[in-house]
């Protein structure tokens, strides 16, 4: 059974959650609860459980601070938020810990089982990837590339890994000894659109080759892995060849740039993770690499990187909830200015914060991204999310992420656009059909607006903004026309030819096509009949 933890500083709101669910079928087991945040923290340590279900709000460490410890603690524990507080904080702390979802109290029985369904569909998933995953190591045994690729994965996505000399050794079969363990992270830029899949790949094969041959003989042991657009790689080598290394490193980087114009429009850039005497850090320094390789999007490409960047006050600041608040209203309004202007801002705002690192404006453009993507109304949200990062994962400066982010508000916003012109353009043909259909009863524009399914002031201002004129005068029109046809083609009485066209009063129908046609319709017929 799935395990799962309460926290909440309010009992009802406990037994409530803890009544509303048959978690028994849900293969869910509540393992504790908790009422406030370092409680729920020694739960989690304790239990270790897959679910944890947490008001935002609590005594000892809130929920989020919450959220964070748990994961710093490394293990993948899907998280739902439960709090009567509808703030902003709650989007901005989700994409940045990655929260499972969020529920208002008061809680609703429907939605908090869909929640917990959902999660339980995404924990199967990834055991039966992990089960895969471990199958796939243990039919290694005679393809140790496999393996070894296998753990550059786990490193490079931060999982738990045991890093030991002697399971590299065994397990992974490394000629690793004592030494220094040290990741680095080359990344290939300029490529966005302008080189197809297989040059991307000339590109990356060759990055990787390099830097392979170039390091071989003066490393113990050397892995590196290719993903998208970058190539990381974990190295062991002598603490006395550390500035050779340096060097090499230096050396391969500048003849990628040197050849840049025969591999193609490209820019690349390195960053080098810590320097550790154990194994076990070499997950810090992979992780410190792709911090630092952002610095790139400001210092510019072309350089190694070197030092992890201290974090600046950006975090203090509520870009977020400015962008929202106005990219919501710009949505509502299907205004490309207003969308442009909620980035324009945004990036003045960010301008004027002192030591701003890379990593901290890719995340708040990442976050500008999904925060504009959640309020968008679209079924493939998620897929949307996964090619907007895909697409930033390739700029090489603040200026092309910023970019993104406007062609990503762009395309929505104009594609909007164009399917209401697309639905307001549909409404006036039917309404139009109607009319042709109709003109000789005594429609009327109530009538009209209830066959097409628009409100009558809606269709109103529709119908004008589209025709240029009035229902009235539309309706007019038609009728004059058709009366005109009749004068001229058929030898019906002035007063049949009234009634057909769908008037009752002979007076009003001639006063009203001497209107529209400078004539009686008896001396209109004797001119053009």
């Amino acid at each position: 059974m799935l395990k799962v933890i309460i926290a909440d500083d309010e009992e009802q709101i406990c037994m409530l959650i803890r009544a509303l669910v048959d978690w028994a079928s849900m293969d869910m087991e509540i393992v504790g609860i908790a009422h406030n945040g370092l409680e729920a923290l020694e739960l989690v340590k304790k239990h270790q459980p897959d679910i944890l279900v947490t008001d935002i709000r609590m005594p000892g460490c809130n929920g989020l601070e919450l959220i964070e410890a748990v994961k710093r603690i490394g293990r993948e524990i899907e998280i739902v938020i439960i709090s009567g507080y509808a703030e902003f904080e709650y989007a901005q702390s989700a994409i940045k810990y990655g929260v499972g979802d969020y529920l208002l109290k008061p809680v609703n029985q429907e939605e908090l089982c869909a929640t917990l369904r959902k999660l339980r569909e995404r924990i199967y998933a990834r055991r039966e990837s992990e089960v895969n995953t471990l199958q796939l190591i243990q039919k290694s045994e005679n393809n140790m590339r496999g393996a070894q690729m296998l753990l550059m994965e786990s490193l490079i996505q931060q999982k738990e890994a045991e890093l030991s000399l002697e399971i590299l050794k065994e397990t992974y079969d490394l000629k690793v000894e004592p030494g220094i363990f040290q990741a680095f992270w080359l990344k290939v830029d300029g490529q966005r659109e302008k080189l197809s899949s297989a040059g991307q790949s000339v590109v990356m094969e060759k990055a990787e080759n390099l830097l392979t041959s170039s390091l071989k003989s003066r490393c113990m042991e050397i892995l590196v892995r290719q993903k998208g657009t970058s190539c990381i790689g974990i190295m062991n080598y002598s603490k006395k060849k550390q500035d050779e290394i340096l060097r090499i490193l230096r050396d391969c980087l500048n003849q990628l740039e040197a050849e840049k114009k025969m591999l193609g429009p490209s820019a690349f850039s390195l960053a080098l993770g810590c320097a550790a005497e154990q194994p076990e850090d070499l997950q810090k320094s992979i992780y410190e690499a792709s911090v630092i390789i952002k610095e790139r999007l400001i210092k510019g490409t072309g350089r190694v990187l070197e030092r992890m960047p201290s974090p600046s006050s950006i975090h203090e600041q509520n870009f977020l909830e400015k962008y929202l608040r106005q990219i919501t209203h710009a949505i509502e309004l299907m205004s490309e200015e207003e969308a442009e202007e909620a980035i324009r801002e945004m990036r003045e705002l960010v301008r004027n914060v002192r030591n701003v690192r890379g990593y901290e404006i890719a995340e708040l453009v990442h976050a500008c991204g999904s925060l504009f993507i959640s309020q968008i109304e679209a079924k493939t949200r998620g897929e949307i999310e996964k090619q907007f990062a895909e697409r930033c994962e390739q700029c090489g400066s603040v200026e092309e992420l910023v970019q993104e982010l406007s062609l990503l508000q762009t395309k929505y916003i104009e594609a909007r656009k164009q399917k209401d012109q697309d639905e307001m353009a549909r409404y006036i043909r039917q309404a139009k059909q109607y009319i042709q259909n109709h003109y000789s009863e005594q429609i009327t524009q109530e009538e009209v607006s209830a066959a097409v399914g628009l409100c009558p002031a809606y269709f109103s201002r529709l119908f004008k903004k589209e025709e240029g004129e009035v229902f009235s005068r539309y309706l007019t029109n038609v009728r004059m026309e058709q009366a005109k046809t009749l004068l001229r083609e058929t030898n019906y009485p002035v007063a049949e030819i009234c009634r057909r066209v769908g008037y009752n009063d002979t007076k009003h129908f001639n006063k009203v096509f001497e209107s529209f046609t400078g004539a009686k319709p008896a001396t209109y017929r004797k001119v053009f009949g």
